[in-house]
């Protein structure tokens, strides 16, 4: 991931899924799409880490679920739908669900991804078209390529960022 081309000045932590306190120390924007296998290990690799600096006060996580033309995204699109609005916790519940069980769904049509949201994760379809569209223009704005791309403060990194990293990162 070319980082150079980012300008992280065009990315803002008000829109997508707030986790955390809105007026923490830290904001870390993560913008994933979740079909994609890499965004899948960044959530579950950094989930119990992150999880302890929202908790302590120290971060606020803004996911930006970035729906992506790719074809093999595009499933993720349709996941998109069905992460809870407006219930942090439930988001990420939400979140992880779909990531576990990303392997069964990820390769199915369009119209069956969302049936399998439905039927079989249980979910419900929060289908917000003006908030999905902040998020594509945002990431555009800020020459955004990639899935996952995270920021926080001047640094800007992919899920290959090892832990011991992101923790220092997070104590500057």
């Amino acid at each position: 991931m070319d980082i150079s081309i980012i300008n992280a000045a065009e990315t803002n932590g008000d829109v997508g899924i707030i986790i955390g306190d809105k007026n923490a120390k830290k904001t870390l924007v993560e913008f994933i799409n979740l079909r994609c296998p890499f965004c899948r290990q960044w959530f579950l690799d950094h989930e119990k880490l992150l999880a302890k600096e929202v908790a302590s006060g120290n971060l606020k996580r803004v996911i930006k679920l970035y729906n992506k033309d790719k074809e093999s995204l595009q499933r993720g699109n349709v996941m998109h739908q069905y992460v809870t609005k407006g219930d942090e916790k439930k988001a990420l519940a939400d979140i992880k669900k779909i990531f576990l069980s990303q392997d069964l769904w990820g390769d199915l049509s369009l119209e069956a991804v969302a049936k399998f949201a439905e039927e079989d994760l249980k979910l419900e379809n929060y289908t917000d078209e003006l908030t999905q569209k902040a998020i594509v223009t945002e990431a555009q704005r800020a020459n955004i390529q990639f899935v996952p791309t995270m920021i926080l403060n001047d640094h800007i990194f992919d899920e290959s960022i090892s832990a011991e990293t992101l923790l220092a990162y997070l104590n500057e």
